[in-house]
């Protein structure tokens, strides 16, 4: 573990925010939209990530490596969404992740899964797990904006869903 931290701590030194966070966050604040953090780092890098890049920011509850079980087991999701009082457990929440652990953390609880793409784990774009992809986490507030609904099932999926996902990765629209 002391390893890990070490590594965690020379991250911290280089640490810049995902393109778009602070816009994102600037519009969940401005509608009261609650924030959490469910994430395999230790709580000094998080910490360092909210007062670096965040200051002032809610979020809570913020559950890291320490929690047990970790992700991708979906525990860390589901306390979240009891932290809320959600009565649909976490149905009506959206995990936004970029590791395979996120999505399938995410789905397991039964949240929405939001995919933040990058040149690592683009494969991922069409994991069964992932219901959205975006390139910037601002890309998000057009999607909340028109109504994102999350899960599909595969009879609802559009018939050339995993070729639009393709042409996405590929160009970076549809």
């Amino acid at each position: 573990m002391n390893s890990i931290r070490e590594i965690e701590r020379v991250a911290m030194a280089k640490q810049v925010p995902q393109k778009g966070l602070v816009g994102l966050m600037d519009y969940l604040e401005m509608r009261d939209i609650k924030k959490g953090i469910c994430t395999r780092n230790f709580d000094v890098p998080v910490h360092h990530l909210l007062e670096t890049f965040l200051k002032g920011k809610i979020f809570g509850p913020i559950i890291t490596r320490e929690f047990r079980p970790p992700k991708p087991d979906p525990a860390g999701i589901l306390h979240i969404a009891e932290s809320w009082d959600l009565s649909d457990k976490a149905d009506s929440l959206i995990m936004v992740g970029d590791t395979l652990d996120d999505i399938t953390a995410g789905r397991r609880a039964g949240a929405a899964t939001v995919l933040l793409l990058n040149d690592v784990n683009d494969h991922l774009a069409t994991h069964e797990n992932t219901d959205l992809c975006i390139r910037s986490l601002d890309e998000l507030i057009g999607i909340l904006e028109r109504g994102f609904t999350g899960q599909i099932g595969p009879k609802d999926e559009e018939p050339n869903a995993r070729v639009q996902a393709q042409v996405v990765l590929a160009n970076g629209s549809p």
